[in-house]
């Protein structure tokens, strides 16, 4: 058996590489440096290293930007992005694409299960007619499909694909029990089977859904907090000390999963009639997060007279989130414009995001390595990543300077946080 990933990003390729310890593999993917990286041993994503991917190229697995190198394959594996709209409405686009392709390579027997975050109901509704279409074959007589969700957490390098629980689900009892064994042949967790595929992709849209939900209350209780003269953090660790407290802490919430799958989930319901009304209060007050941060900052520069025309303010990371390269969706993107507003001239310093990307998003003037002998008006460190530890912020501050705390990285300094 043969088994080609569809995309080859943070899910496809981590999948990739485990998928050939046992099965051939083809790993697709539209873009090609992304491919040419690959085939050198690079992944950009900082998931796998360099002896990782070289362990089974050309052995058991190979990548192509080649669509008919898709054509001996059995199994597929679809796991391209699903992002949203400016109106955040889901953006279906790369799915369908995907599914096109795949279309077009189906034979009798094949199996396609789809990984990529989406509502209930878009593998059997959306999907599947794509596959017949392209295919010319019938549905659950020549061709069966799956759902199992994806659920790598980027930059993790303890929770990786084959140590997290796989829940699967198939469109018939057979496609199941193929489903079921081909990834349990690979996950070392273990695996569990949904009802349906409909559960499935409903299981894996409340996880992240939930997380964005809690997060959104904390955030909400370091606003309240705040007002009170209260450190937030102090009232979570008191709070904590009960068995059934749930320890969330406040901060930015971005990234392509977290800050985009409970709008698959309100997109639904409300086409479906009902209005999600604490999802998406939710995701306004999570969004609203960078405005408050600078907001503080502001404010508090004022009390020390110190909201002059000509300001400065170094950025510590730019990531969505701590030890993770990517820098999609960030909300530290928020702040810069934000203070950019407020006539203040920025720098960002991010020892792991990918310059190039970078300068793609930011004035390339505002980039660059860290300089201890420059200090700034305010210093936010924004992203917890692990270097920052080795960082003193104080010596990039003046003394009536503000520092930004927001993780709450230094716990030991009387820095502002949320």
């Amino acid at each position: 058996m043969k088994v080609g990933i569809v995309g080859l990003g943070y899910v496809g390729l981590p999948l990739a590489t485990a998928f050939a310890k046992k099965y051939k593999v083809m790993g697709f993917d539209i873009n090609k440096n992304r491919v040419n990286q690959l085939n050198s041993g690079n992944d950009y994503t900082n998931e796998l290293t360099k002896d990782q991917i070289l362990e089974s190229l050309g052995k058991s697995i190979n990548f192509s930007y080649e669509e008919n190198d898709l054509e001996d394959v059995d199994f597929f594996i679809i796991s391209v992005p699903t992002p949203i709209n400016k109106d955040k409405t889901p953006n279906l686009n790369p799915l369908k694409s995907a599914s096109k392709t795949v279309a077009a390579y189906l034979k009798k027997s094949s199996i396609v299960v789809f990984e990529s975050t989406v509502y209930p109901g878009v593998t059997e509704e959306i999907c599947v007619p794509i596959l017949e279409k392209g295919s010319g074959l019938k549905f659950n007589v020549d061709f069966h499909v799956g759902y199992s969700p994806e659920r790598i957490n980027p930059g993790d390098k303890e929770h990786t694909i084959t140590k997290i629980k796989k829940v699967v689900s198939g469109s018939s009892p057979q496609a199941l029990k193929k489903i079921s064994e081909v990834y349990g042949s690979v996950i070392t967790a273990g695996i569990y089977e949904a009802e349906s595929i409909k559960v499935a992709e409903a299981a894996k849209v409340i996880e992240n859904t939930q997380r964005d939900i809690n997060i959104a209350f904390v955030n909400e209780l370091s606003v309240i907090f705040e007002k009170m003269g209260i450190d937030t953090n102090q009232v979570l660790k008191a709070a904590g000390t009960k068995w059934n407290f749930l320890n969330f802490f406040p901060g930015l919430v971005g990234g392509h999963c977290i800050g985009v799958d409970p709008y698959y989930l309100a997109h639904k319901s409300q086409e479906l009639g009902y209005r999600p009304d604490i999802i998406l209060s939710g995701r306004k007050l999570n969004d609203n997060m960078p405005y408050h941060i600078v907001s503080l900052i502001t404010k508090k520069l004022s009390s020390k007279n110190n909201l002059h025309t000509s300001k400065t303010a170094i950025i510590l990371g730019a990531t969505f989130k701590e030890n993770c390269p990517d820098h999609r969706n960030s909300k530290v993107l928020d702040i810069y414009n934000e203070l950019k507003d407020y006539n203040f001239k920025i720098k960002i310093f991010d020892p792991i995001a990918n310059y190039e990307d970078l300068k793609a998003t930011y004035d390339t003037s505002a980039i660059e390595i860290l300089n201890f002998k420059e200090k700034s008006d305010v210093v936010i460190i924004a992203v917890a990543h692990q270097e920052f530890y080795n960082i003193n912020p104080d010596n990039l501050a003046y003394k009536h300077s503000v520092i930004f705390d927001i993780k709450g990285m230094y716990e030991n300094k009387n820095y502002m946080r949320l």
